[in-house]
C-alpha cells in the first residue's frame, strides 16, 4: 500500500477527507523512522514507559487498526489480536524487541489497506457488529485519526531523543 502524505483536497466529499486525512497520518508513520539506526528500532526513550519504542509503537498501530476494523466493526474473532488475548501479558501488542522494524511498518501498512477495503465497502452510517460495543464506521474513522495523529507525534519525540532528526512533512 503506498499511502500519501498529501492533505486531502480542500473541497471534497466527507468519505474523501476523513480517509485522506487517516492515510496522511498513516504515511508519516514510516516517513518518521526512515533512515533511523537498527539500535534504535527497539530502544525506549522515556523512563517510565519501557514498552515505548519505535517498534513497539508501529505494533500498537497495527493492532490497534485491527481491533477496531475487523474486531469491532465487522465482529470478526479477536483471538489473533494480543490486545485480546487473556493468556497473554497487558500491552502485548507492544512486546516485539525480536521483530524487525520494517517487518512491522508493511504489516502496519498491510492492515490499514485491510482497513480501507472495509472502509470502502460500507456506509459511515454502519454500526460495528461487536454486541457491547457499536459505534459508527464514522466514529471509528473519525477516532483512528485522531489515534494515528496522536502516536505520529509521539514518533516525532522519540525520534527527536533517539538521533536528533525533526520534522513535520
Amino acid at each position: 500500500m503506498t499511502l500519501s502524505r498529501e492533505r486531502p483536497p480542500l473541497v471534497a466529499d466527507e468519505r474523501t477527507q476523513l480517509i485522506g486525512w487517516l492515510d496522511l497520518q498513516r504515511a508519516l508513520v514510516r516517513w518518521k523512522l526512515e533512515g533511523l539506526r537498527a539500535e534504535d528500532e527497539h530502544r525506549s526513550v522515556l523512563p517510565d514507559s519501557p514498552m515505548m519504542t519505535p517498534a513497539g509503537l508501529v505494533s500498537h498501530m497495527r493492532w490497534t487498526e485491527h481491533c477496531w476494523f475487523n474486531v469491532i466493526f465487522l465482529g470478526e474473532p479477536s483471538d489473533t489480536n494480543p490486545q485480546f488475548r487473556k493468556d497473554l501479558p497487558d500491552d502485548a501488542d507492544w512486546m516485539v524487541d525480536d521483530v524487525p522494524l520494517t517487518r512491522l511498518l508493511d504489516e502496519f501498512e498491510a492492515q490499514c489497506a485491510q482497513s480501507n477495503e472495509i472502509t470502502a465497502a460500507h456506509s459511515l452510517d454502519d454500526v460495528g457488529k461487536d454486541p457491547e460495543y457499536s459505534p459508527t464506521l464514522r466514529w471509528m474513522v473519525i477516532h483512528m485519526v485522531e489515534e494515528t495523529a496522536r502516536h505520529v507525534g509521539h514518533l516525532d519525540t522519540m525520534r527527536e531523543l533517539l538521533d536528533g532528526q525533526k520534522g513535520y512533512y
